[in-house]
This record gives C-alpha cells, sequence and structure tokens, in this order.
C-alpha cells in the first residue's frame, strides 16, 4: 500500500504523481521565502489537477515546516493524494535548539510513520557535496532502522546531484536497506549518464525533480538524461518532481511551479521518448516507488 495523509490506498489508485515536491517548507537559509501558505498551496495544487495530476509526494521533512495537519484538508479539497515525508535535512537548516530536540530521530521517524497523525508515507535524508559528512551518516543510520521497522521508502536530497554511489553504498551495503526502497533526489544537477547509469543498476529510483527556479542550471539537460537512462533500459527507474522549494517558484507566482510537469515535460517527454515510457515515469513508477509493505 501506499501511505497518504487521508490513509493507505492501493498502488494503483495513485494516478500521475509529482514524486518530489513540496507545499510548505522553511529554512534559515531562505528567509522570506518560505512555502508558508494554505491557500496558495491548494491553488498550487488545483493547476495541478486541472492538468491530470492525481497525487504530490511532499519531501519537507521534520523541523522545515511541513504544516503536516494541513495536509489532509488540502487533499481533500484538490482531491490529490498527499504523501507526507519524516526524516531529516542537512543540519545547516535547522537551528541549534531543533537539533538539540532530535535525539533519537529512529524513534521519531517510525513515530511519524506508524501512529502520528496523518502519518508519513516516506523518509527524507540528505547527503552532503560530493561526501557524506557526520550529520548525514548519523541520519540515513536511523532512517534505515526506521525503514527496517516499517518497510517505508527513503528519499535522499543529493546535494548538487553529487555522491549517489556513496549514499547507496551506505544505505545498501551497510545498513542493509533493499534499493528499490531508495529514491536519489536532485539527479538532474549533476548530469553523469555514468553514475546515473550505475544508480539504475542497483535497482534504486532516479528522481530528476526539475525544473526548479532555485536549480536551473542543468535544466536543458533534462531530457538528455531521461534518454541516456531509457536507451540503457532503465527508464522503470526514472521518477519526476517540481521541487518548489520558495515562493516565487509557484506557478501562481512568477515560476514553473507543479503544472509545468504536465503542461510542458510531460508532452515533450511523450513525442521524444513515447507515451509508453511517459505512463512508466508519472504512473507506473511512482506506484512502485512509494509503495510498501507497511508494519506499523
Amino acid at each position: 500500500m501506499i501511505r497518504t495523509v487521508l490513509g493507505d490506498i492501493a498502488p494503483e489508485e495513485l494516478g500521475v504523481c509529482n514524486a518530489h515536491d513540496h507545499l510548505f517548507l522553511r529554512s534559515p537559509l531562505s528567509p522570506g521565502q518560505e512555502l508558508d501558505d494554505p491557500a496558495a498551496a491548494l491553488a498550487e495544487l488545483n493547476a495541478f489537477t486541472a492538468l491530470g495530476g492525481r497525487s504530490v509526494a511532499q519531501w519537507t521533512p521534520w523541523g522545515m515546516g511541513p504544516r503536516v495537519a494541513d495536509l489532509p484538508e488540502l487533499s481533500r479539497r484538490s482531491g490529490v493524494h498527499i504523501i507526507s515525508a519524516t526524516g531529516m535535512h542537512q543540519a545547516k537548516h535547522y537551528r541549534q535548539a531543533e537539533l538539540r530536540q532530535a535525539t533519537d530521530l529512529a524513534c521519531l521517524f517510525i513515530h511519524e510513520l506508524t501512529t502520528a497523525r496523518p502519518r508519513a508515507g516516506m523518509i527524507k535524508v540528505a547527503g552532503a557535496y560530493h561526501h557524506l559528512d557526520d550529520h548525514a551518516r548519523h541520519v540515513i543510520a536511523a532512517a534505515a532502522e526506521a525503514h527496517h521497522a516499517t518497510d517505508a521508502p527513503i528519499g535522499v536530497h543529493l546535494e548538487a546531484g553529487t555522491a549517489a554511489l556513496d549514499v547507496l553504498h551506505l544505505l545498501c551495503d551497510t545498513h542493509r536497506v533493499p534499493a528499490h526502497r531508495v529514491i536519489l533526489g536532485h539527479l538532474h544537477r549533476f548530469p553523469d549518464p555514468r553514475i546515473h547509469r550505475q544508480a539504475a543498476e542497483t535497482g534504486a529510483f532516479l528522481a530528476f525533480d526539475g525544473p526548479s527556479r532555485a536549480h536551473h542550471g542543468t535544466d536543458w539537460l533534462l531530457l538528455r538524461s531521461l534518454t541516456a537512462l531509457a536507451d540503457a533500459g532503465h527508464a522503470h527507474r526514472i521518477l519526476l518532481g517540481g521541487d518548489t522549494t520558495t515562493a516565487s517558484a509557484r506557478s501562481t507566482a512568477d515560476g514553473p511551479g507543479m503544472p509545468f510537469l504536465l503542461s510542458a515535460l510531460r508532452p515533450r517527454i511523450e513525442h521524444e521518448l513515447g507515451p509508453e515510457i511517459a505512463t512508466a515515469i508519472f504512473i507506473d513508477n511512482p506506484s512502485h516507488a512509494f509503495t510498501a509493505n507497511w508494519r506499523g
């Protein structure tokens, strides 16, 4: 089943999925650009739904203003299935008091996945630039423990798209998380086809989260990256998300926002890679990536 904020659903109910985005988000690094407006979030969901969108995975983890209590009502009003995240981002996105508060991360993650209301449907972790620092290793270890207790999928913020293979080694080889339960995010920011292919060969899912107004330097290579993976036989590992991280990036402001995935990217993928691959990327692959044999 896939765990949404309104309860567990069968994979075939997920529909067209924005596999990595944010309805609410705050960070000390982005003062004044917080996503903290329920009305604006609803407008973005409605715009996405009008183009055929059916589900959104919000990767905003604990401590970054996910406003989880607001998500069920947004889901009901928009008709969009929403997958919420627990987990923890890089230390720089938290105040020291918040970091001191989060003492037993595995227990926190398990609580938010199993007994909190609404329940999270995934765990979010993050690497550092081209390496894994001590904070990342600590959080990833806790996420692996929570995964083994619940079977929740783990989404990974790869800083500038780097350290994908290091993350997979730590999660899968050291902590024994099956690779198909891992979603690697931001790979379009480091468009190395060899690394993309190696990551896909492990069985992990590869999320190309863009275009995002904050990370647009490699948007022009997105179709090239998707084509290379499809040509190598890995179309079934690809996910796409909008990764809207600031208020100005919403479609209701001056950014591409969630609707761009379906208004612009999906037609291009259908034209260049074919409708079957587009269906895999937007419907079939997310239904596998977010499905879990939930325990608890």
